[in-house]
């Protein structure tokens, strides 16, 4: 089994912004897999389906961003898996808007729902699937910026990405995360 994570902030002020990039990719993950992501519980939205022969979970925490380990730390004991069972899709502000990276492990990079999933678990043995949102050209602005929407120019780009990243998580279950590296990266 593997646990399938979006990362994101719950409510609707955040539904398209960039921090939410991990959401948009789960639920086109869940679209193209008819996986309905129907329970709450564990502090997230989970669904359970099948990915090619993978029984999977797929899960949007509602704790957000900042708090994420603590929904992933849940599924992961409940269901009884490893951290290296867990994928993680979230947003990158140094990667281009469009770009998206598959990483086998690492570290948290400064990304504050990778830190604390790492905080929560103890590991950072947990594949990530990082999509590109862009950097302000002033550093200051980060924290607005991760929280506003796309700009018209990037939407394309960032539709394009998602359905990658979509794919490429598909890749990770079906192939292993060194052939979707190869092939994503």
């Amino acid at each position: 089994m593997k646990l399938v994570v979006g990362l994101g902030n719950p409510g609707d002020d955040y539904v398209k912004t960039r921090h939410n990039i991990g959401f948009m990719v789960v639920d086109s993950i869940s679209k193209a897999n008819g996986i309905t992501l129907n329970q709450t519980k564990f502090k997230g939205i989970i669904g359970r389906g099948t990915i090619g022969s993978e029984d999977v979970i797929i899960a949007k925490p509602q704790t957000y961003m900042n708090r994420s380990g603590e929904s992933v730390s849940s599924l992961l004991f409940f269901y009884k898996l490893e951290p290296s069972d867990c994928i993680v899709i979230c947003d990158d502000l140094e990667l281009p808007a469009g770009k998206i990276r598959v990483r086998g492990k690492g570290g948290h990079g400064g990304h504050n729902g990778l830190r604390s999933i790492i905080e929560q678990t103890g590991s950072q043995e947990f594949v990530r699937v990082r999509v590109g949102i862009g950097r302000p050209n002033d550093a200051s602005m980060v924290s607005n910026y991760v929280l506003n929407q796309f700009s018209k120019d990037e939407k394309p780009l960032v539709e394009d990405a998602i359905e990658r990243a979509s794919r490429a998580v598909e890749a990770i279950i079906t192939d292993g995360v060194d052939a979707a590296m190869n092939r994503f990266n």
